[in-house]
């Protein structure tokens, strides 16, 4: 197994990690079978697993399945997303880091999280006041490293300032998506993470079930019909999919294997989170662990989807405040120059 330096934390994880959202029994496993698929990519050299507060009952899962390995394990879980109806039990507030980590803290069965990351920016939350909550994780003890998930480069960037000059814990990791599908973080979030050394944890690099070889054109599939996903319906989507199955084919491998190698190819990626539901979904993830990528087969990867574009969009794309609320796109229209259309005229 390949190992991969963590950023700037000095941490090596392997460069497949294991999503665990799909371990949630909401999702169809017994929590017996989850443990076996986490110990198989234990035993295969993955290091890494990701988890997070609102997949259901993952963490515990988790927690249980690595009962006797907890420190051969790179664990890494996420906060912010809404868990209740209470207005306070979401976002990063200090308030809300402080009791949400002892919650997972307690669900995972462990002492320790090696990588405790926002799983989106809330915009009602000075930076600062986060990153200072962090810190104290950190040097509490209870925190190893810290990281923001599916976050624009600049506010990235505005993180990394803040932290240098209020002398907080930066970011150590990002864990945007990234797939032969969704390619837009090429143009400035994965070269704003290498200029920071930040540790790139790549989420949906099958493009969450797209690059799977399940979901083909005119054919129906389990996952849309099920209404996991409205991309799986995206005939733009749909349409570039069927370009990489024979590429992948030509090639002599499975379009997972050409999906997955493709993500770990960029050099600003340290580890791609894939989600393993099943044994066999692990064995053909495992399967792929030595897939590198030539240049040729690159280049015609750039042919079918250029670089730094996105074909379609996924359904957990970050939406900033600027594109969710209008009146922030939008001037009162006293202050319009004029309103249109203008006022019919007088009878």
């Amino acid at each position: 197994m390949e190992y991969r330096t963590l950023g700037r934390t000095g941490i090596k994880v392997s460069p497949y990690a294991l999503g665990t959202l799909m371990y949630a029994t909401r999702m169809g496993n017994e929590p017996a079978e989850s443990a076996r698929i986490i110990h198989k990519a234990l035993d295969a050299g993955i290091n890494f697993l990701d988890t997070a507060d609102t997949y259901g009952d993952s963490e515990e899962v988790v927690g249980q399945a690595l009962k006797g390995r907890r420190d051969d394990v790179v664990l890494a879980t996420k906060f912010g997303l809404p868990m209740g109806e209470d207005p306070n039990h979401r976002g990063t507030s200090r308030r809300w880091i402080m009791t949400e980590v002892e919650n997972s803290l307690r669900r995972l069965q462990t002492d320790y999280i090696d990588v405790y990351q926002i799983q989106r920016l809330d915009p009602a939350t000075d930076i600062e006041e986060t990153l200072s909550a962090l810190t104290d994780l950190i040097h509490s003890g209870k925190v190893r490293a810290i990281g923001s998930s599916t976050t624009p480069a600049s506010d990235i960037v505005e993180a990394q300032w803040v932290a240098e000059r209020r002398n907080l814990e930066r970011f150590h990791t990002e864990q945007p998506p990234y797939s032969l599908l969704n390619r837009g973080i090429e143009r400035e979030v994965l070269p704003v993470a290498q200029r920071y050394n930040i540790g790139v944890m790549a989420w949906g690099p099958l493009a969450q079930g797209m690059l799977t070889g399940r979901v083909r054109k005119n054919q129906e599939n389990n996952l849309s019909r099920a209404g996991f996903f409205k991309h799986l319906n995206d005939e733009r989507r749909i349409d570039v999919v069927e370009q990489f199955i024979p590429l992948a084919e030509e090639a002599g491998m499975p379009v997972t294997h050409l999906a997955m190698a493709f993500t770990i190819a960029h050099p600003a990626v340290t580890s791609a989170l894939a989600g393993a539901r099943t044994m066999a979904h692990l064995d053909d993830l495992l399967a792929g662990l030595d897939v590198r990528l030539g240049d040729d087969l690159l280049d015609r990867i750039d042919g079918i989807v250029p670089p730094g574009t996105d074909v379609g969009a996924l359904d957990q794309d970050y939406l900033p405040p600027a594109i969710q609320n209008a009146n922030l796109r939008r001037r009162p229209v006293g202050e319009r120059a004029a309103a249109w259309p203008p006022a019919p005229p007088a009878a």
